[in-house]
């Protein structure tokens, strides 16, 4: 039987929220500012600050959201993270024993959850905030059945 993916999931885009509130804040910050000092190096370092907020508060979440994926297909699960020292953990759906789902108050709003995958002796596989909760731990279920009955 050949893999074929199901599905790419990333965590919730809802993670980006207050990092794109932070960057409209301090762009406007910056042209309210920019250019109101008697002095060029002040307002330089506005601009410098600015910039500095913008890749410290905007951009380092952004790599650290675009760098977590989670791969379904019809034999495993794949999560890979990391920006520096990347890491993958993989599951067959055929060693899956338990698939729960916890949800915060937020995430419910938002149809979102953290899918465990309990695999017995092995170390779980935690997809944390995946969109579509409910969905992915159906689909998780069909596939763990449909390893178990290509097993026997």
């Amino acid at each position: 039987m050949t893999e074929t993916v199901v599905a790419r999931l990333r965590p919730h885009a809802r993670a980006l929220f207050w990092p794109t509130v932070l960057l409209l804040g301090v762009a406007a910050a910056a042209a309210y500012f920019g250019g109101r000092f008697p002095e060029p190096w002040q307002n330089m370092a506005v601009g410098a600050a600015a910039a500095l907020l913008a890749l410290v508060g905007w951009l380092a979440p952004l790599c650290r959201w675009l760098s977590r994926r989670y791969t379904i297909t019809t034999r495993r699960v794949i999560v890979r993270s990391g920006i520096v020292v990347r890491v993958r953990q993989e599951m067959l759906h055929s060693r899956v024993h338990d698939i729960t789902v916890r949800k915060n108050a937020i995430q419910t709003v938002f149809r979102s959850g953290d899918v465990l995958l309990e695999g017995g002796m092995e170390r779980p596989v935690l997809l944390r905030d995946v969109p579509s909760a409910d969905l992915v731990q159906e689909a998780l279920h069909d596939l763990a059945e449909g390893a178990d009955l290509s097993d026997s």
